[in-house]
């Protein structure tokens, strides 16, 4: 095997084995071994600490010792020889292929000792292979830990205590939905006899997404039905939709469909409508128009906004070795929390002022970088009485009430009310409570992007 082979293969063998995959600074430091590299190369790339890199090392030495069941301890000197010694047919037993598609997290991995026998019957080989059937080919690679233990124990007691059939998880990009989404999959996995991962970043087609589904179903069972639902209403399915955003109109209010897929919110419908102990989750820049609608009118479809670490968020200072950490809660502030912003900001740091928040924190100016590209991507979106309100709300110092519209403002009442409504479907903006009052804000980093851009000055 070459060294991308024995990534991939080790990769493999420590999902099957844990449920979950390697994170990417594990495959840094695997890789890296395996190219020759030391522990302080290994840093330098990754822009973590030695000390740091060190110390996730020696446990993944333990993880893989722990995982590929060898005699002799592994090591970051030995583990090359190691695995050159491992003939990848020999243990390819590990893994199993359920009709075709690779399934993932251990849920559907069995050992020689559990597998049905040529003799075994029909209806105890459709039951084990419907106990087995996950396909997260689609979901991404973890890049850093999802530490919220709250907002897992609500989404479970939604899904599995209160059967809500349809979820939407909602955030910015970077918030850390996805993260979350993996974490809810392994909560949750014994729970159902189907799970299916799906990305909508190509904005594929109702009819192309059913067609996708079905093949997926189909697949896995002699029994065939005419439609996904079908399915789900038979059997306990786990589907999860992420970059739902895509399907949606830009330039328009928040959760307009673009022309053409309008017909997956029949979809989103006919999921909530009958009985049955599926559930479909949404991951979402913002909510789908109609999504609100099925919210006020039932109890089986939910929504939960995600917000940012808090003081959580100190971990990821800590993990890429930034220095100052009395400053560590202030830039978490500012970057609201968002673990992408907060790691995109920390490489800025460590480039530019050898990780010291401190110094950093005393630039005249909140610095963007890297984050204001994903910015541009959400504003892009945004209809032009949106702009409008954002502009006004960047230009405030404090929250602000929004009973009476300002004058400042060409928009009607109603225009204006619209306006603030289709922002916070889309998350952009930010409501706190103030004596028993609502006012609305922007976070820091938004409002400094908005102060910038051209076509807030021309409002």
């Amino acid at each position: 095997m070459d060294i991308q082979e024995m990534l991939q293969w080790t990769g493999d063998r420590v999902l099957a084995k844990t449920g979950k995959p390697l994170d990417s600074l594990q495959r840094a430091i695997l890789e890296g071994t395996l190219q020759g590299q030391k522990y302080p190369e290994i840093a330098k790339n990754s822009n973590v600490s030695h000390d740091y890199v060190k110390k996730v090392g020696s446990k993944l030495w333990k993880l893989l010792s722990d995982v590929l069941e060898e005699d002799i301890k592994i090591a970051q000197s030995n583990v090359r020889s190691i695995l050159e010694k491992i003939e990848f047919s020999n243990n390819s037993h590990n893994v199993q292929i359920c009709n075709g598609n690779i399934n993932v997290w251990g849920e559907n991995l069995h050992s020689p000792a559990k597998r049905r026998s040529p003799s075994a019957g029909r209806d105890n080989s459709d039951k084990v292979d419907r106990e087995r059937c996950h396909d997260l080919r689609d979901a991404p690679e973890l890049n850093w830990s999802c530490d919220r233990p709250q907002a897992l124990a609500t989404l479970k007691e939604w899904i599995i205590e209160k059967n809500t059939r349809l979820v939407t998880l909602l955030g910015l990009s970077g918030i850390g939905k996805t993260a979350l989404a993996v974490q809810l999959v392994q909560l949750l996995q014994d729970n159902y006899d189907y799970i299916i991962w799906r990305s909508l970043e190509n904005s594929p087609t109702r009819s192309d997404l059913q067609t996708n589904l079905m093949q997926f179903f189909s697949q896995q069972q002699a029994t065939k039905f005419l439609s996904p639902l079908d399915y789900v209403r038979s059997h306990p399915c786990l589907i999860i939709l992420d970059d739902v955003q895509q399907i949606l109109a830009s330039r328009e209010l928040a959760g307009e469909y673009q022309p053409g897929y309008e017909d997956y919110g029949t979809f989103f419908k006919q999921v909530t409508e009958f009985p049955h102990k599926s559930c479909l989750l949404l991951l979402s820049w913002e909510k789908p128009r109609d999504i609100a609608t099925l919210e006020a009118a039932q109890g089986k479809c939910r929504s939960f906004q995600l917000q940012g670490l808090g003081a959580s968020g100190r971990e990821i200072c800590k993990e890429r070795g930034l220095t100052d950490p009395d400053k560590w809660l202030e830039l978490i502030h500012l970057y609201s929390g968002n673990p992408l912003w907060l790691n995109i900001v920390a490489t800025m740091i460590i480039e530019l002022f050898n990780g010291s928040v401190a110094e950093f924190l005393s630039c005249p100016t909140l610095c963007l970088g890297d984050v204001e590209p994903l910015l541009q991507k959400h504003c892009q979106r945004l209809s032009e009485s949106e702009k409008q309100v954002m502009f006004w709300l960047a230009s405030q110092e404090v929250a602000v009430e929004i009973s009476s519209p300002p004058e400042t403002i060409p928009l009607s009442p109603d225009d204006f009310f619209t306006a603030v409504h289709s922002l916070r479907r889309r998350c952009l903006i930010d409501k706190v409570a103030a004596n028993g009052r609502s006012g609305f804000t922007l976070q820091p980093v938004i409002k400094e992007y908005v102060k910038h851009q051209s076509w807030a000055r021309s409002n």
